[in-house]
């Protein structure tokens, strides 16, 4: 590893199986749920002045407002001067439930009736905005809006960044809730969803994914810096990539070529070989063509000898553009936690994939180097490359 690389000092989570990190943890060791993955027992309070001013942020900003609180508190506060700390924060859709509610005002009862908050809280960049001004970061703020790809394509920004002198610390993450009556009827009526109710990625049985909404937020730091402050380091992003497959809106290449060049890419730029990963945290969607592509594109990159897999969404089922953000945390949290989380509603492998050892229960493990995908409608790839810290 011979080029600048990013310190994890800070991880907050917002999602379907637990709110905060530990119990974020706890959830994905337990049986999930059948159907939707919606956060029931949401309440923004705690993270805002008010309840004007949570009614003032959609749900998605709300939820990145939390799980930033949470990573940043981890991390002792933010310790660059507000110039040097940016924000990097992705989202597939926006605030969809803020358009879907005020267009239905505009018909109802009139244009008049319109909120003047309606732009400020349904634009893709409202997350970030949010963050960026709560907490004061004044260095460069953008939006990453890749679909499902956009969370990880974040954090791959924000470790781009930190190597060009651009930040020092990056609040890095991504958040979505899109489980609104009329996203839902998109996604189902175009085959997207599972019928069944179950996620069950890479199992024979899968018919499509459970749709869920949630949030994450990393606190990266450039790894000198860090260390100067003597930081607790909980990971390290070491690697990135992002590739275009150029093929169709919704689905991947089928022989997973995009992906192959982006985890390739991403192994290059981390500076590690194939032979070096030891986990990989799939996207896993539980849909028949992304699985299979995914795992043609894992054995075409490591050959017969694939690292052990996990696809949280077992768990959490498919947060769009929150997906790889919060698998992202995951990943830390299993280093952290030396343990695999298991990929849940996996009984039967599809025998029409390659052979791959896909961790079915909790595995304890010795950590090291971790890709993580995301692949998102448009034909969008990214992969991060994660490593512990040996300090």
């Amino acid at each position: 590893m011979n080029k600048v690389v990013a310190a994890v000092t800070g991880v907050g989570v917002v999602a379907s199986c637990g709110i905060g990190k530990k119990a974020f943890w706890d959830g994905l060791l337990a049986t999930p749920p059948d159907g939707e993955r919606r956060i029931t027992d949401w309440d923004p309070s705690p993270w805002f002045e008010s309840p004007k001013d949570a009614r003032r942020s959609d749900r998605f900003s709300q939820f990145a407002i939390a799980a930033t609180h949470e990573a940043i508190e981890q991390a002792g506060g933010l310790h660059s001067k507000p110039e040097d700390v940016a924000v990097s924060y992705g989202s597939g859709i926006g605030g969809l439930s803020t358009l879907e509610h005020q267009v239905t005002v505009c018909y109802d009862k009139g244009e008049k009736r319109v909120s003047p908050f309606l732009v400020p809280m349904m634009m893709a960049n409202a997350a970030g905005a949010s963050v960026s001004l709560r907490f004061g970061a004044q260095g460069p703020c953008e939006a990453i809006v890749t679909a499902c790809a956009a969370g990880t394509h974040s954090i791959g920004r924000a470790l781009d960044w930190i190597r060009l002198g651009k930040a020092e610390t990056v609040i890095a993450g991504s958040s979505e809730s899109a489980l609104t009556p009329t996203g839902i009827a998109g996604f189902n009526n175009m085959t997207a969803l599972s019928k069944s109710g179950h996620s069950m990625p890479f199992d024979a049985n899968r018919d499509g994914f459970v749709i869920a909404e949630g949030g994450a937020t990393l606190i990266l730091e450039r790894l000198d810096v860090a260390e100067a402050r003597g930081a607790d380091i909980l990971a390290l992003v070491i690697g990135s990539a992002s590739t275009a497959d150029s093929h169709h809106i919704t689905a991947p290449s089928p022989e997973g070529s995009g992906a192959i060049r982006c985890v390739n890419l991403a192994l290059e730029d981390a500076g590690v070989t194939a032979a070096d990963v030891k986990h990989i945290n799939a996207h896993g969607t539980s849909t028949p063509l992304n699985d299979k592509a995914e795992a043609k594109a894992m054995a075409a990159v490591f050959g017969d000898d694939i690292p052990a897999i996990t696809s949280t969404k077992g768990v959490t089922g498919h947060a769009l553009g929150a997906a790889g953000a919060i698998e992202a945390a995951a990943v830390v949290l299993s280093m952290q936690n030396r343990m695999m989380p298991p990929t849940a509603g996996l009984n039967e492998v599809d025998s029409d994939m390659p052979q791959m050892d896909i961790v079915r229960e909790a595995r304890e493990w010795e950590p090291g180097v971790t890709i993580s995908n995301s692949f998102g409608f448009g034909g969008h790839n990214g992969t991060i490359v994660m490593a512990p810290y040996s300090g």
